[in-house]
């Protein structure tokens, strides 16, 4: 039983935290409009 209070404790607060940083809003900026390299360049040719 205190298993199920515990997760229940933790969900409640992670989902508290959720709804501050939602309320909150995104940080003001401005994505880059370089693209994100995914791979690890290879050697130049």
């Amino acid at each position: 039983m205190r298993a199920v209070i515990a997760a229940a404790i933790g969900l409640a607060a992670a989902l508290a935290l959720v709804f501050t940083v939602t309320a909150i809003g995104a940080p003001p900026g401005e994505t880059s409009p370089k693209p994100l390299l995914t791979t690890v360049p290879g050697p130049k040719k």
